[in-house]
């Protein structure tokens, strides 16, 4: 049971604790009445959010030039019914006992990151934001020691939720930009779950294809492997809705990585990512402006007159 401190009860904080109250009582309902509930939301969310909307349309473009006009608009759609779902999942991850998590997990390739674990090595599991990312990490804490990045919260009530139950399932969190930390922990024979997908412009970028377009990307995987010798193996996550069920994957960890290039090594995560997406692609977090912040000559593919090729 958490206790908020006194400063979290002032009249200022109380809708965000209405909110939590919601999400509480949502995080009691059978599983298919919260992930309809979900659907639902993520319909509101496309319908409100069109700046978003307008971002994930442009980054599927982008990605799926194979795809016509309609069947792009339906992967839009299916998008944010999982982005709903996600948000859905989040008080599921929260306050459902264990009893009522049993049986949706289904957990391939453990073997993998124990071996590693068993000789004292570190481990990197080498993910992407999927809109499933919350209620997988509920399910797999309870599998495997893995240390997990975060970014606290601009509000203090929502950090005190987020903060509070990342530490009661995970034994140690690392803040995002504290690589000490994650040198320190990987020396040390620890797992990190590490999520280098997303758009980034730090002093290890690079500019390196995401489903074929350059897109400033971290370089810290390979980075972080050479400073520690760590494992790196692919970790994927996948909702099922069909059968109420979360496929988490570990794949073997990677051979000859890194090398002596870090942008082939990036590159080369990209592709372990991309192929991750196309597994499940409306569950990815394509609300995401992965492609912004592109120096000259490459266009701005979100500025209002851009032309997808």
């Amino acid at each position: 049971m958490l206790h908020p401190p006194r400063r979290l009860l002032h009249p200022r904080h109380w809708p965000v604790w209405l909110l939590m109250g919601g999400l509480w009582i949502v995080a009691q309902l059978p599983y298919h009445m919260q992930m309809a509930l979900g659907q639902t939301v993520g319909r509101l969310a496309q319908l409100l959010a069109r700046s978003r909307g307008q971002v994930a349309a442009r980054n599927l473009a982008l990605c799926f030039p194979e795809l016509n006009a309609a069947q792009r608009a339906d992967l839009l759609q299916a998008h944010f019914a999982s982005l709903g779902m996600g948000v859905i999942e989040l008080p599921l991850s929260w306050w459902a006992p264990q009893s009522r998590l049993e049986g949706r997990l289904r957990l391939e390739g453990l073997e993998h990151l124990k071996a590693v674990q068993a000789r004292g090595q570190g481990a990197i599991l080498l993910s992407g934001h999927f809109t499933s990312i919350d209620v997988c990490g509920r399910l797999f804490a309870p599998h495997a020691d893995v240390d997990i990045l975060f970014r606290a919260q601009d509000n203090p009530v929502i950090e005190y939720f987020l903060g509070g139950y990342r530490k009661q399932r995970f034994r140690h969190t690392i803040e995002r930009h504290d690589i000490r930390a994650m040198v320190r922990a990987l020396r040390q024979g620890r797992t990190i779950w590490y999520a280098p997908d997303q758009n980034y412009r730090g002093s290890n970028s690079a500019l390196v294809p995401f489903f074929g377009h350059p897109a400033p990307t971290n370089t810290g995987t390979a980075r972080l492997a050479r400073m520690t010798g760590a494992a790196v193996l692919p970790f994927s996550m996948e909702r099922q809705l069909e059968t109420g069920t979360y496929l988490i994957r570990i794949d073997p960890p990677l051979a000859d990585f890194p090398s002596d290039d870090p942008i082939a090594d990036t590159q080369r995560q990209n592709e372990i990512l991309e192929a991750q997406i196309r597994r499940c692609p409306a569950q990815y977090l394509w609300v995401h402006e992965r492609f912004k912040m592109r120096p000259p000559p490459l266009a701005d593919v979100y500025a209002r007159d851009f032309s997808p090729p």
